[in-house]
């Protein structure tokens, strides 16, 4: 009888909540390189226009695929030492929030909703993708963190409109890269980097 009883009460211990390591890192990740590459010596302003095209394509690059941390917020923060920051933001957040179509694109497909749904961090942001849609998508753009890529995943499955996703896909990763940016400029004119 002993074993029973041991059983029930072993079964009511809470259980002890995870921690979700794979975001904080990612973001303690970018810090980091975002930091480390804005002491390279790197001049934008010699490759013209191709500079923007340069960061277009970095961006999109980085965020299509899944890169620990993503160089993308390094470079904006990078070029906007000697380009126009109000461009580079814009250059940077339309490829950024472009690149989230793969998330999107897997959740359609329902090839990875079985995953997004196998970790608590995962139901959670498809219950707010659900419960707030847009808004969330945004916020989730907006912030340095991979989220917004389980963000896609729940859009996708549960048939958010691919283009209303995309805008505020994009909206949200402006908003990220314009704040870079604006903190680039303002810290290389203050002679800190």
């Amino acid at each position: 009888m002993e074993p029973v009883a041991d059983l029930a009460v072993e079964s009511a211990r809470p259980t002890q909540r995870s921690i979700a390591w794979q975001p904080i890192l990612t973001l303690v990740g970018t810090i980091v390189l975002t930091i480390g590459l804005a002491f390279v010596p790197f001049d934008a302003s010699r490759f013209g226009a191709y500079g923007y095209g340069m960061l277009f394509v970095l961006t999109l690059l980085s965020s299509a695929t899944v890169i620990l941390p993503s160089p993308a917020l390094a470079a904006a923060l990078l070029a906007s030492k000697t380009l126009n920051p109000v461009l580079v933001g814009l250059v940077s957040g339309l490829p950024a929030g472009l690149g989230e179509s793969t998330g999107y694109a897997a959740g359609y497909g329902g090839k990875e909703l079985a995953h997004l749904r196998e970790r608590p961090l995962g139901r959670r942001i498809e219950r707010y993708v659900q419960g707030w849609g847009l808004l969330t998508v945004f916020i989730l753009a907006a912030i340095p963190t991979p989220l917004i890529d389980l963000a896609g995943i729940a859009a996708g499955a549960l048939g958010l409109g691919f283009w209303r996703f995309e805008a505020a896909c994009i909206a949200g990763k402006t908003v990220r890269f314009l704040a870079v940016a604006f903190l680039g400029h303002a810290l290389h004119n203050r002679g800190w980097f």
